[in-house]
């Protein structure tokens, strides 16, 4: 039952994190303005392939592809961040970690 709740409190956590990140494409006439957009679409869908179906043959490869993904969707400039209360910042984090803490269960409720 506590891995259930663990892994509810997880979802709530990233849901109360992610709701104020915007993501958005825009169409350019340029085709070097859409290449970083592009290249991180690539490599995170290539980190999650390696990661998921070839753990330990390109394990640390997925990491990398997922890293250069993350910072090239940065690069982009398609990333909006809303404005967030401290008070739901730290209601999205408690609930992160402590639904982690349970689906670990390393907890001490």
């Amino acid at each position: 039952m506590s891995k259930l709740l663990g892994i509810l409190l997880v979802v709530a956590g990233l849901y109360f994190l992610g709701k104020d990140i915007m993501f958005s494409t825009y169409y350019s006439p340029y085709f070097w303005r859409s290449l970083p957009a592009t290249g991180s679409v690539l490599c995170v869908t290539g980190g999650v392939v390696s990661l998921l179906c070839f753990p330990r043959e390109t394990g640390n490869l997925g990491w990398i592809l997922l890293g250069s993904g993350i910072l090239l969707v940065f690069l982009s400039g398609g990333v909006f961040l809303q404005p967030t209360s401290l008070w739901n910042f730290m209601i999205a984090f408690a609930t992160l970690v402590s639904g982690y803490k349970l689906l670990t269960g390393r907890s001490r409720f």
